[in-house]
């Protein structure tokens, strides 16, 4: 069973809700009552094709009670270890989302403080419901946990209820268990992917909001605030956060993924020099800007027009992703060789003393100071583009292994690197990323060699036969000399803009 304070849950009763009664547990059954429903947004930051709003908008509108959103900048260790990159992405789409929830007469409640916010601010309004999404990351259910147990010793009337709004097969209904590869999860997801791709219903009507006003929100001093406060990793230019843009990136007319690039998905996606290839929905994805299950359902719209390369999509998107949830929800130790699976444990230990042949220190990765210009190519690409190739990754972390003193320093350095740079950072698909390249997680055992004991192996010549190295590395240079370019001129207009305040 997964750690949390707050199981055993239980999966709601059919009723009100529009939302799949096994999507929906009941943390904290409650005594009823007809106050509002205040939905707790934490992983799915959007109003269209949410099953967690859909949810409590049928909970609300069934009792004739109002309904509000709430968002907080907590758990604050989780928070602050994001950096500029990912807090302003983060802070500019909940900008456009309180915009989108105040023109549908919502309230949005922006709460910047700590635990205590959430619980305080259902007690004040009176609330007879808690819903909140679904997170299979430790920081997100700790906080999860402190919130439940403040209700259950102050507001034990106030029931709590939580919807994994984020994959398509509930990851508790796609399996009680922790999944050893993706052939056996795939199996499971496969028969039940029917009950659950439906479309989404119109959002429920619910009762006039007649309770506390949100208060004012000067969202261009909080982004300046919290961004200056994170750690200095320059924000992204090549997509803009919100719902408008995640569906212009899926569907849009001029280069939507589905509408535009999806024939070269099969046979183009592991080419680090066809970046084209790939959906570059990851940060839309991450922030829960777009609903999985609305690519999903849109994919399978267009397959006879790309068969291959819609089922290959479909097979990262909805099998891969919520494989990466399956592991992090039911092994707690999700980010560590702990985690690991006995055999790739004892395998790494058994080579962890292997002389290596090149040694660098988290400052040299971190650089991209080594004698291998591809590896290079790639840690620059992430540090300047937030975004490294699937195949390239798989390269990075290996090498990262085979340069470091041991299999625990290669996890934690390239989980550092993997969250401080990539816009997606701090996911499960991040740390299951590692986790396979470096501990042969959803993997098998392969020949053994040094260092890598039976882990499956990767090199620049193998790297070489599959696609142009030196036109990748040549990509990755004019990629990271535009962003330098970028970056040098925001900031000068950044000093111009102070300089003229304090005048």
């Amino acid at each position: 069973m997964p750690p949390t304070a707050v199981s055993p849950a239980s999966p709601v009763p059919a009723g009100p809700s529009p939302a799949h009664p096994s999507r929906v547990r009941v943390i904290h059954p409650g005594g009823g009552g007809g106050g509002p429903v205040v939905y707790w947004m934490l992983r799915d930051q959007r109003l269209a094709d949410n099953w967690a709003l859909l949810h409590a908008a049928g909970l609300a509108a069934a009792a004739e009670s109002p309904l509000a959103i709430a968002f907080a900048l907590f758990p604050k260790p989780f928070l602050l270890s994001a950096r500029r990159r990912q807090l302003g992405f983060l802070l500019r789409g909940l900008r456009r989302l309180a915009s989108s929830a105040a023109a549908r007469r919502l309230p949005f409640f922006l709460l910047t403080g700590g635990p205590a916010e959430i619980p305080a601010l259902v007690r004040r309004l009176g609330a007879s419901t808690l819903v909140t999404d679904f997170s299979p990351l430790r920081p997100v259910r700790e906080a999860l946990d402190a919130v439940v147990g403040d209700l259950r010793q102050d507001a034990p009337g106030v029931a709590v209820h939580q919807v994994d709004a984020h994959n398509v097969v509930p990851v508790w209904a796609a399996s009680g268990k922790l999944e050893y590869s993706a052939k056996t999860f795939r199996s499971k997801v496969s028969k039940v992917m029917e009950e659950y791709m439906v479309e989404f219903p119109e959002l429920p009507a619910v009762a006039p909001w007649d309770r506390e006003q949100p208060e004012a929100v000067d969202w261009d001093a909080l982004i300046e605030r919290v961004c200056s406060e994170a750690e200095n990793v320059p924000e992204i230019d090549w997509c803009e956060p919100g719902e408008e843009a995640a569906m212009e990136a899926l569907l849009g007319s001029k280069d939507g993924f589905l509408t535009m690039r999806i024939k070269s998905y099969e046979t183009d996606r592991n080419d680090p020099t066809k970046p084209r290839a790939l959906s570059d929905l990851s940060p839309y994805l991450h922030f829960g800007h777009i609903s999985v299950q609305r690519c999903a359902l849109e994919a399978k719209k267009r397959r006879h027009l790309s068969p291959k390369s819609v089922d290959a999509f479909l097979e990262e998107l909805v099998v891969r992703r919520e494989l990466a949830d399956n592991f992090c929800y039911y092994q707690p130790q999700y980010d560590s060789l702990s985690g690991a699976w006995d055999w790739a444990r004892k395998t790494l230990m058994d080579h962890a003393a292997d002389k290596r042949e090149h040694s660098y220190t988290r400052e040299q990765l971190e650089n991209a100071k080594t004698h291998d210009p591809l590896w290079n190519a790639s840690q620059l690409e992430m540090v300047y583009h937030g975004k490294m190739h699937g195949f390239m990754r798989m390269y990075w972390a290996k090498k990262i292994l085979e340069w470091t003193s041991g299999p625990e320093e290669a996890l934690s350095i390239a989980i550092y690197l993997n969250d401080k740079y990539e816009i997606d950072g701090r996911d499960p698909s991040g740390y299951v990323g590692c986790m396979w390249s470096i501990c042969g997680l959803h993997d098998q055992g392969w020949k053994e060699r040094p260092v890598f004991g039976k882990i499956r192996y990767m090199n620049y010549a193998g790297c070489k036969r599959k696609f142009d190295v030196d036109a990748y590395i040549s990509y990755v240079k004019r990629l990271s000399a535009q962003s330098k370019k970028r970056n040098a001129e925001a900031s000068l207009n950044c000093v111009v803009k102070h300089s003229k305040s304090h005048n």
